[in-house]
């Protein structure tokens, strides 16, 4: 199929792009990779009037270190991300599961903050933001405000972006103790959006699993280390309070399982890290 008719404007400034989404009211979609939807075009599954590209826009195109976070900006691809010299001693787990984001071709479009406006359930971006609790920047013309990852993702495909509104970058958290970490991934094929996602995050006080592609949006346990000894049973009880999905690729109670059997690993190889 082809995309139905809508007008193209190749923004040059975040002003611009604002301004025009407030005119459009609803009926424009932002381009930056198009990765995700070039694809909704061609299956109309998506029907704009205008398509707006901002990736010629040089000032989205960065990334920052602060003391508090990393901050991404809306154009920064997701190979970009992958080979900055920083990203192994910063984030070592965004280093580790980066290579499971699509395939190196579409990684050199894809960007970083379009994967988490897509807000796909099974996709791995949206789950690192949601496990490190990062944040969402938003732009409009009556300025920008700041929402928390667990805010942002609200349902499968679906975000608390207002349609007046877009997203200009996203922060992860700089992690102020050293930590463990561990990802694993059930897909069919390497590349292949995940069956089920699982990442664990563990320091001495702390440990974390993020589970993706069970529920519409990503889903967080978090637990002590005097928990390790009570694992199955705390695992059992959340793969059950997850919201799964049947689909073509796997049932629910298939998804619950891998949690189930898949979690228990992943956790104790994030803490396994910081013993």
């Amino acid at each position: 199929m082809k995309p139905a008719p809508f007008d193209l404007c190749v923004a040059q400034s975040v002003k611009e792009v604002v301004s025009l989404l407030k005119q459009n009211k609803g009926d424009a979609k932002i381009l930056a990779g198009g990765q995700s939807l070039m694809a909704m075009l061609n299956m109309r599954l998506v029907k704009p009037n205008l398509v707006i590209d901002i990736s010629r826009i040089k000032d989205l195109d960065y990334i920052k270190i602060t003391k508090e976070f990393v901050e991404i900006g809306a154009t920064f691809t997701q190979s970009k991300l992958e080979n900055w010299p920083k990203l192994q001693e910063i984030f070592p787990i965004i280093a580790s599961v980066l290579p499971h984001v699509g395939h190196f071709q579409t990684r050199n479009r894809g960007t970083v903050c379009g994967s988490v406006c897509h807000s796909d359930p099974s996709s791995e971006l949206p789950l690192l933001l949601a496990l490190l609790n990062g944040e969402v920047v938003l732009s409009s013309t009556s300025g920008t405000r700041i929402i928390s990852a667990k805010d942002f993702q609200t349902g499968m495909l679906s975000t608390a972006c207002e349609t007046h509104e877009f997203v200009t970058a996203i922060r992860f958290p700089i992690m102020a103790k050293k930590y463990g970490h561990a990802f694993i991934e059930i897909a069919r094929r390497h590349g292949d959006y995940a069956i089920v996602a699982l990442a664990a995050i563990a320091t001495k006080d702390s440990i974390k699993l993020g589970v993706g592609g069970v529920a519409d949006i990503p889903s967080i346990l978090e637990l002590k280390p005097g928990d390790l000894s009570n694992l199955s049973d705390a695992l059992n009880t959340f793969a059950w309070s997850l919201d799964a999905n049947d689909d073509i690729h796997a049932s629910a109670k298939y998804r619950r399982e891998i949690v189930r059997r898949l979690g228990e690993s992943t956790l104790r190889k994030a803490c396994n890290e910081i013993i």
